[in-house]
């Protein structure tokens, strides 16, 4: 892997944000963003574990998809201070993502302040939070509706590793579906570069995220996340400016989804052996093309 550090600003003006990011479709961590938002200091675990810790959430383990796993199935069900209280305890591989908290305590809304002066096309009635004990991990993938992201970290620290949607073949994106065949858990320590070499290729980014920083994540980027700490995390998305975009996510959205889904129930080893060759063959082609530029 391809490696650079992500830009780091304070503050941004507009102008700059679009043309030296938003434009280029280039991430960016604007640190003092959410400094100014009641919730940087008021957002804890108590907080959230007084205020909905009674609601029922589904939490996810490390254990990757397969042709067999259903996509987006909880692993296990608990109450959402149950689950903060465990998260608080000690290293945990459970996570909570796409967690509409404001839909169960709608007074929280106002601690934070949408980013308009940014970005437009923001999704205001789905701000999600996203929560993971020490140790838990978010699988490489790309969002699938496409959209732009604001990402950002409450307490604890986060490893995130982006590349570009272009880089789908080199990172082993499975065809019809937003996730990479390989495994990307520890990749700083433990890759397996010898069943998939092609990733060696991939230019990309790695950044760690603290509290109170924001993300920008260009629409189609791909994140790997891994909780150095426990933490939890908000982001806002925003619809891509041109119809082109809009179109492509929901086509992602409602089309292509639906299309796998079908397709795994009915003929899930044939579809996933057929997927994984198509997989190796996007992959090899980009090993060529840089062996003949080489």
């Amino acid at each position: 892997m391809q490696l650079h550090a992500v830009d780091r600003v304070d503050s941004i003006s507009p102008e700059d944000f679009k043309k030296n990011y938003y434009n280029t479709m280039k991430p960016l961590v604007i640190r003092n963003l959410s400094k100014e938002w009641p919730a940087y200091q008021k957002w804890t675990w108590d907080f959230f574990i007084d205020i909905v810790g009674d609601k029922e959430v589904g939490v996810y383990n490390n254990v990757k998809s397969d042709a067999y796993t259903p996509i987006n199935t909880a692993d296990a069900y608990m109450k959402f201070g149950e689950y903060l209280e465990k998260v608080q305890a000690g290293p945990l591989d459970l996570r909570i993502f796409l967690f509409n908290i404001f839909q169960h305590a709608p007074q929280i809304v106002s601690d934070f302040s949408w980013p308009d002066h940014l970005m437009k096309g923001f999704v205001k009635k789905y701000p999600m939070l996203f929560v993971g004990g020490q140790g838990s991990i978010t699988h490489m993938h790309f969002d699938i509706d496409m959209s732009h992201i604001l990402h950002t970290q409450f307490i604890g620290r986060k490893k995130v590793l982006l590349f570009p949607f272009s880089e789908q073949y080199k990172l082993y994106r499975k065809p019809w579906e937003v996730l990479s065949l390989a495994n990307f858990a520890n990749y700083s320590q433990d890759f397996d570069y010898k069943n998939f070499p092609a990733v060696e290729l991939a230019k990309g980014y790695e950044i760690i995220l603290e509290h109170g920083d924001t993300l920008f994540m260009p629409a189609g980027y791909w994140h790997h996340m891994e909780y150095l700490d426990a933490g939890f995390a908000m982001s806002l998305r925003a619809l891509q400016s041109g119809v082109g975009g809009k179109l492509d996510g929901l086509w992602k959205l409602f089309g292509m989804r639906n299309i796998d889904t079908l397709m795994k129930k009915t003929a899930p080893k044939w579809w996933y052996d057929r997927k994984k060759k198509k997989v190796y063959e996007f992959a090899d082609r980009e090993l060529r093309s840089f062996a003949k530029i080489k």
